[in-house]
């Protein structure tokens, strides 16, 4: 019997996947393979290499348990020609395979690299699209066709009219479709911070483990200890912690820093959710019992769902929309290496040391301390977007380039020109100050403005305002600003640009 071979790649871990859902099992073989150009394009944490490889092993298991035939090549294995479309190759003729079908990958190159696989293999090959997104690529472009400005909260509007999500008839909850502006409290150290939820590795995690640690000893990260759940029912456990412990206060605090918390009120399931562990509705029908049930207040619920059918949703349009050439995006020019401390966590600055020492020992940093401190920094110091986009997408477990890349180049970089972002996200040291209690251990002071013992963010700020002046003083965001910056003395004007060219050229 002539076989489909179908091809699962590791942040395709759905049982219901398009390319799966009307398959004949008798007549399907499922390859799935762990390669070194996955695993090497770019340079993986460690604990995102182990969570991706051991995901896909247990989900090779739950496939079977299913009753599909699956054919798995494990990174080690000495045939491995290293690459999909090689594996691919090897898996039709073993299986005598009649044809290939697919479903898309989530980023440009390997979609590139599928649509030749009909002529390299002299097999048809069916790209499905993945189904697994609330919106498809059709209805985003039908969005956003003729709109001069495509703004997130206009697009979720529309995603809870379609989802019903936290919707009272025709109207939204509550009524207003955004509690953002109650999402921005500060945070202090006390008991009542949940302890984040952990898995403990398995045998075959820890096998994995151990190949990650033969394979890649240099790569960025500590690999242990592991806390990530590997399997679907691990994930819905996660989200099981977090909607108990939480949610509740998730909406408050969303924004908080602490040093040495990483984890906060965040629900930490973000990797499951882009490798294909947990389904996005059912994540946001799970919130949105929690609040009609009375067991989270609407802020926590709405700002949760906001993320997921509003944020996520509306960069996976844009990533596909504008095409690969969106990763060389540079509207504001910036060209500055990207300082070694990115890797290293060495700093005197309180904020980036967090956040980069959590991100090298977790894999993970919430949204804010991405854009507003790691983030927030490479934008005032003028540092290469398509560079910081390489470190972003490296760094982080649930770091995918549809998803990464419009979050760091729109939203993180300005990069996009405001494609995405209304203005961009900089801000000087006060907001890190008001947001964390970072800047009370750090050596330098956020209330002074210039000198050698000045927060760098706060000269930094002013002088991203004037270098790029002339390309930002037209947006009516950055009026005020500039307004302000017209207001300075001379003197102090040239203070605090040659404080930030002193800092930068010590970097």
């Amino acid at each position: 019997m002539a076989k489909t071979l179908i091809p699962v790649l590791g942040d395709q871990l759905s049982l219901s996947l398009s390319s799966l859902r009307d398959a004949d099992k008798a007549a399907s073989v499922i390859l799935m393979a762990e390669v070194a150009a996955e695993a090497d394009y770019a340079q993986h944490h460690r604990k995102k290499l182990a969570f991706v490889f051991s995901a896909m092993r247990h989900h090779a298991a739950a496939l079977r348990a299913e009753g599909w035939e699956v054919d798995y090549v494990r990174l080690d294995d000495e045939a491995n020609e290293g690459s999909l479309g090689a594996e691919a190759a090897r898996a039709a003729k073993r299986h005598g395979a009649a044809r290939l079908v697919v479903t898309e990958p989530g980023e440009h190159r390997l979609m590139a690299e599928m649509r030749g696989w009909e002529a390299a293999l002299g097999l048809p090959v069916e790209i499905r699209e993945d189904h697994r997104f609330l919106a498809s690529h059709a209805d985003f472009d039908a969005w956003a066709e003729g709109r001069k400005q495509l703004r997130m909260e206009y697009f979720y509007r529309e995603m809870r009219k379609k989802t019903g999500l936290l919707m009272e008839g025709g109207a939204p909850a509550g009524g207003r479709w955004n509690f953002d502006a109650e999402n921005r409290k500060p945070a202090s150290d006390d008991l009542f911070i949940p302890e984040a939820f952990a898995a403990e590795p398995d045998e075959e995690t820890e096998a994995v483990l151990a190949m990650v640690e033969r394979r890649f000893p240099d790569r960025f990260g500590d690999l242990r200890p592991f806390r990530f759940a590997v399997t679907r029912e691990g994930a819905e456990a996660a989200l099981d912690h977090f909607i108990e412990h939480a949610l509740p206060r998730f909406g408050d605090h969303q924004d908080a820093m602490l040093n040495g918390r990483p984890f906060l009120w965040h629900s930490v399931v973000s990797l499951y959710l882009n490798a294909g562990l947990l389904d996005p509705l059912t994540i946001c029908r799970r919130v949105e019992e929690a609040w009609r049930a009375g067991a989270a207040p609407l802020n926590a619920a709405e700002g949760y769902i906001r993320q997921i059918i509003g944020w996520r949703e509306f960069v996976r349009g844009i990533y596909w929309r504008e095409g690969p050439d969106y990763l060389r995006r540079n509207a504001l020019g910036a060209k500055r290496p990207l300082p070694a401390f990115y890797w290293t966590g060495e700093t005197e600055m309180a904020c980036l040391a967090d956040a980069i020492g959590q991100t090298r020992r977790e894999a993970y940093a919430h949204h804010i301390q991405r854009l507003m401190v790691t983030g927030n920094f490479a934008l005032l110091a003028g540092i290469d977007p398509h560079e910081v986009h390489e470190w972003y997408l490296a760094v982080y477990a649930d770091a995918y380039e549809w998803v990464e890349a419009p979050n760091t180049l729109g939203m993180a970089l300005f990069a996009d020109g405001g494609l995405l972002a209304s203005k961009p996200y900089a801000a000087s040291g006060a907001y890190i100050d008001r947001m964390s209690d970072h800047c009370g251990r750090c050596r330098f002071d956020v209330k002074a403005k210039t000198g050698p013992k000045a927060c760098p963010f706060n000269a930094l700020y002013w002088d991203f305002i004037a270098r790029n002046e002339k390309t930002l003083r037209g947006n009516p965001r950055l009026g005020p600003v500039y307004s302000t910056w017209g207001r300075m003395k001379p003197e102090a004007r040239d203070a605090l640009r040659a404080s930030a060219a002193r800092f930068l050229a010590s970097l």
